[in-house]
């Protein structure tokens, strides 16, 4: 070091340190009360700032979670989370709030919004639907505790999505098994997804389904069990007629029909 700078040393050093605090303070989470905490974070969120406003919300339970704005602070905590698509977080902070603040008018929002959060959490069909059921089990409990509630509709159109799509996730498992030729399975998963969902669109395909592995595993059945295959492909039948009458798929489950009964007649008269 040159010795002409040494004298300045001193000062040199306190403004670097100076600077060093100032840089450090920038970022630093600042408020002097519950109140003050949420209504910057308010401000935040408000101008769609939402991971800014997550400190500042979090920071009002520094005080504990009984001041005023303590119930608002975990609402808004939770929707921040679920603007920035943080759905899990958001799940989490909405059952929070639902569990801590029973007795708030805000209650019906944040069940229904933590449904919601787990509906984005929803895969596609051919992925794992733990998901998929959560955000079901969520959406029924939102209409089982509001049944009045001005967001039952869609609710339920929700929920309707969410039951075809596991209905199709069924019902391909079921066309991978036949395909497969292990027919007494596909049979058994067609009619497992009728049996759960049979107010989808997948019900009537399932019945087909059901009818045309029934129908192929009698033809790999010794004679003496194929009378009570063929039957139960017949039984198919005429649940799908009974409840799907106008379907697109009802002259091909016709043609089975035919196939099946005519085949169990030529066996009833060979014995």
């Amino acid at each position: 070091m040159s010795w002409s700078l040494r004298p300045f040393l001193p000062v040199v050093l306190l403004l670097a340190a100076i600077a060093l605090s100032a840089c450090a303070g920038a970022g630093r989470i600042r408020y002097d009360s519950p109140e003050d905490a949420y209504s910057k974070g308010l401000r935040l969120f408000e101008a769609g700032r939402y991971d800014r406003s997550v400190p500042f919300f979090q920071g009002v339970f520094d005080y504990g979670r009984t001041s005023e704005v303590a119930a608002d602070a975990q609402l808004h905590l939770a929707r921040a989370h679920f603007e920035s698509r943080d759905y899990i977080l958001a799940a989490s902070e909405y059952t929070r709030f639902v569990n801590t603040y029973r007795t708030s008018e805000n209650v019906e929002a944040a069940t229904f919004e933590r449904a919601i959060a787990y509906y984005h959490l929803s895969p596609q069909y051919d992925l794992d639907q733990t998901s998929t059921r959560q955000a079901i089990t969520y959406l029924q409990l939102f209409l089982d505790q509001f049944p009045d509630s001005d967001l039952q509709e869609e609710a339920e159109d929700h929920l309707r999505v969410l039951r075809e799509k596991l209905a199709r996730k069924g019902y391909e498992s079921a066309g991978l098994y036949e395909r497969r030729g292990i027919y007494e399975a596909a049979a058994l998963s067609y009619e497992r997804v009728f049996d759960t969902y049979p107010d989808t669109p997948w019900a009537d395909d399932a019945l087909l389904g059901a009818m045309r592995s029934y129908m192929a595993f009698a033809n790999l059945s010794i004679e003496s069990r194929q009378p009570e295959r063929l039957q139960l492909a017949i039984d198919n039948y005429t649940r799908l007629i009974e409840l799907f009458r106008d379907s697109p798929i009802a002259k091909e489950a016709e043609g089975l029909y035919e196939e099946a009964s005519g085949r169990l007649a030529e066996l009833a008269s060979s014995n």
